[in-house]
């Protein structure tokens, strides 16, 4: 059962890389990775953010924790770490944290990386790469940090015996439960993933899965999870946020999204994904032409060139991101009058 306090709340997120061009190297543009979300985690819950490839949500997922500085926006977490003796929990923005308040931070808010195989140090064995955050903040050494490093392998489905190895020696299913161990290692209230399954066999994925969902129970932690399978994100997430160039266009709850999705761009994607039914079948909505640049954006509703629905007011003016009632967000001129239920045939 979620507690419905926010854990994290993100306000208007900018991040802008600057396009640097000629001998002087003077910026020319921007490409607008993530251009104003807005989103919030609610404390023991698991929020899904879904899009297509190059839409912008491992650079949200990485300006949340402030691996990638943000440009613009806040970044609120209730932090236990940096809470005093009378207090249980203190609000702080990530964004503009100084370098000992965000140190601090790390013990609460961590990553799992999508690759297992470039986010592990191939020259340390398994129990420094487990253990170093231990070892960084001061938390434990010796064989204090042996015994908790050989603990967190155990939770993870990893042997005792394996903590001298080294990441070579793994399957990319192991190597991915390594990564999450070195991420739970401080013991984090949030935990974003950035498509953890994604670079996995489809025979270990249903594994990470569910170890992920029972570490959360163990752990009580917060998720928030990046993937492009939507079927994985239905399983999985309480709330699903579906990103479309740099924007959040749509924010409900997995069963309200999958059911009765608001924005065309939800509708297109929930249709693509496979039914294991062979006698009902969806009707696939195909998206014509490609995803706009990120440098050259469109105007008013960045969907508008591949929206089926499109209107004159979708080309001159930008949508408002709006809640349609029992927080079901969504940016869209026309959410109130479509009717964008799956449609399937037998």
């Amino acid at each position: 059962m979620t507690d419905e306090r926010p854990l994290v709340e993100v306000e208007n997120l900018k991040k802008h890389f600057p396009v640097r061009k000629g001998v002087f190297r003077r910026t020319r543009g921007y490409v607008k990775a993530v251009d104003g979300i807005d989103l919030f985690v609610n404390e023991g819950e698991i929020v899904g953010l879904v899009g297509e490839s190059g839409c912008g949500k491992t650079t949200a997922g990485r300006s949340i924790l402030r691996l990638t500085p943000p440009t613009a926006g806040a970044v609120r977490f209730r932090s236990k770490t940096l809470a005093g003796p009378n207090e249980r929990h203190r609000t702080v923005d990530v964004a503009t944290a100084t370098g000992a308040e965000l140190r601090k931070l790390r013990r609460d808010m961590q990553i799992i990386f999508q690759d297992p195989y470039s986010s592990l140090d191939p020259r340390i064995s398994v129990a420094g790469i487990v253990g170093e955050p231990l070892y960084v903040h001061g938390i434990a050494k010796g064989s204090e940090l042996r015994d908790r490093v050989r603990d967190l392998l155990v939770a993870v489905g990893l042997a005792p015996e394996h903590m001298d190895r080294y990441a070579h020696e793994f399957s990319g299913g192991q190597r991915q439960r390594i990564g999450i161990a070195r991420a739970l290692a401080l013991r984090p209230q949030f935990v974003t993933a950035d498509e953890p399954i994604s670079a996995l066999d489809v025979s270990i994925q249903a594994q990470v899965i569910n170890l992920l969902k029972d570490l959360q129970e163990e752990f009580d932690l917060t998720y928030l999870v990046i993937a492009h399978d939507l079927s994985v994100v239905r399983y999985l997430c309480d709330r699903v946020a579906v990103m479309y160039l740099g924007r959040i266009v749509e924010l409900a709850t997995s069963e309200e999204l999958f059911s009765a999705p608001k924005h065309p761009y939800t509708e297109a994607l929930i249709s693509a994904v496979p039914v294991p039914d062979p006698h009902l079948r969806m009707e696939q909505i195909i998206l014509e032409g490609d995803v706009p640049s990120p440098l050259n954006q469109p105007t008013g509703c960045h969907f508008h060139p591949r929206c089926r629905y499109a209107t004159g007011v979708c080309r001159n003016e930008r949508p408002t991101y709006r809640d349609l009632g029992g927080q079901h967000f969504v940016s869209c001129h026309l959410a109130e009058t479509l009717d964008l239920r799956p449609a399937r045939t037998a």
